[in-house]
């Protein structure tokens, strides 16, 4: 089964919508999100007037195979990396920034807002996830199960299998 590369939990957590909050506000976009590059999606905020966002798994794992195949026509042309990736429809536009080694800022907007401030708002934001994502792989969240949950469980799990 394919798991997350990493997890965001309470505080950075909090610090990673915070930004998404604000890159937002700053560019008037609909959605803003961080994904794994395997397509799990880590944090996710919508501006209060947005439509009803798309299915956010199925978006967060295409743009993360965009990405990947972003990466590898890069180096097909010699480059180390496509830093950044921009869709313009008609009337909805999707810009992704890494944001470090292992996630992906997701920015869906449309024509209302301006493309300088999603690419501008949308690189400072890439940049602060990015420390958060480093942060949160260095310092991988430790699940503490106290005793008495885990004496509770057991017994529930005896009962049930008649132990």
């Amino acid at each position: 089964m394919v798991e997350p590369t990493l997890v965001l939990y309470g505080a950075l957590y909090e610090k990673a919508v915070e930004v998404l909050e604000e890159t937002l506000r700053e560019t008037g976009a609909r959605y803003a999100l961080l994904v794994d590059r395997k397509g799990f999606v880590l944090a996710h905020k919508e501006a209060l007037w947005a439509p009803k966002p798309p299915p956010l798994d199925s978006l967060a794992t295409l743009a993360a195979g965009n990405a990947a195949a972003t990466q590898a026509l890069a180096k097909l042309l010699g480059e180390v990396r496509f830093q950044e990736i921009l869709h313009q429809g008609e009337r909805t536009g999707l810009y992704m920034d890494e944001a470090g080694e292992y996630a992906l800022l997701l920015v869906v907007f449309d024509e209302s807002a301006p493309l300088g401030k999603v690419k501008l708002y949308g690189k400072r934001a890439a940049e602060a996830l990015s420390r958060l994502v480093e942060e949160a792989m260095a310092n991988p969240p430790k699940l503490n199960l106290d005793t008495e949950y885990r004496e509770g469980a057991k017994a529930l799990l005896d009962e049930l299998f008649g132990n």
